[in-house]
């Protein structure tokens, strides 16, 4: 096996103190670690001078799905306590789940009650999840699941993350559906994008809806093994063919974020060329080292967890080697890591 391939090649130790527990205030005060693969040079930087490193005319992808707040508290029906996690919509009043604090035996027909208003029903149970039907469907559930649940903040953060904490402010009540917020948008804001317009820099919107195995770990030893989680998303006529004009003019391309990476290379992989194909579905694009990406130039993402799917994506844009002396700068610099951390411009 190819040391590239090997699991280990990819953890690293990062002390605890250097995990984020809460967003900085204004959210774009960050720091900006850029990483110059062709030099190859790493620069410290603040995010407010992103606009520094653009150009007039490059385009800016982001991903406009809007976080559920997806973690809710509720009672069995002995009166315990009971927590169930929404991963995905079935339909319009059934969710598949995962549900903690219930032997497996007794899950099927359990009743799970929440509120007064908002009461549930275990119909069906594999594995690792069950699928819920709740007795409200549609905007009613939804006013519901946004009343009274919590934002589901990975386990490194050990705090409870209000709502607007853990949402891009450009996420779209139209697209809602992650369970985990595309994080590298997280350091944006209107003051951010003021300035983007005023460089010319073009900005676009793809939707995809992150799902809790975006932080799942590699088990697999070998990493080409590893089988990847399937997301939903949405690339619309519109937006594919401005993206494919830009590409055509030489304009950079800029993925935000790792979820719109694997958009734009979903739809362009098909063709087999840099041309993105519009289209809505599920992904598993599972992109590692030896991967030769199709339609992203540049990258601006967050650091990521060590043996993580999203680790192997920057080092197979950047180079492995490339990538761990980042990262170790990094923590020498003592930036924040993870989803409330400090971001990466890789060019």
């Amino acid at each position: 096996m190819k040391k590239q391939y090997n699991l280990k090649t990819y953890n690293f130790n990062l002390p605890k103190k250097l995990i984020a527990q809460q967003p900085l205030q204004p959210a774009d005060t960050c720091r900006l670690l850029v990483l110059d693969k062709k030099t190859p040079q790493i620069t410290d930087d603040n995010f407010l001078n992103l606009t520094d490193y653009l150009q007039k005319g490059d385009v800016l992808v982001f991903n406009n799905s809007k976080v559920i707040p997806a973690r809710l508290i509720g009672q069995k029906q002995t009166g315990g306590k009971v927590e169930i996690l929404l991963l995905k919509q079935i339909n319009t009043n059934t969710w598949e789940c995962l549900v903690g604090n219930l032997p497996i035996k007794k899950q099927v027909d359990a009743q799970l009650n929440f509120t007064k208003t908002l009461q549930s029903k275990i119909i069906k149970r594999d594995k690792d999840t069950a699928q819920i039907k709740f007795n409200l469907s549609g905007q009613k559930l939804m006013r519901e699941i946004f009343t009274i649940g919590q934002m589901p903040t990975p386990p490194y953060i050990k705090r409870l993350a209000q709502q607007n904490e853990y949402q891009t402010f450009f996420a779209n009540d139209k697209k809602l559906g992650s369970v985990a917020a595309p994080t590298a948008g997280l350091h944006f804001t209107s003051r951010m994008f003021k300035k983007l317009q005023q460089k010319s820099v073009q900005i676009e919107f793809i939707t995809l809806h992150v799902g809790l195995g975006t932080f799942a770990p590699i088990k697999e030893t070998n990493i080409t093994k590893h089988q990847i989680h399937e997301e939903y998303f949405e690339l619309d006529k519109a937006t594919a063919q401005r993206l494919n004009q830009a590409k055509k003019e030489n304009r950079r391309i800029i993925a935000v974020g790792t979820t719109s990476v694997r958009v734009l290379e979903t739809c362009s992989s098909e063709n087999n060329s840099p041309k993105l194909k519009p289209q809505s579905k599920l992904t598993k694009i599972y992109i590692y080292p030896g991967y030769e990406f199709k339609f992203v130039d540049s990258i601006i993402t967050n650091f990521h967890l060590p043996q993580s799917s999203l680790i192997l994506l920057v080092s197979a844009f950047a180079g492995t080697e490339f990538i761990k002396k980042a990262y170790q700068h990094a923590i020498k610099e003592k930036y924040r890591f993870y989803s409330f951390g400090d971001v990466m411009l890789i060019k």
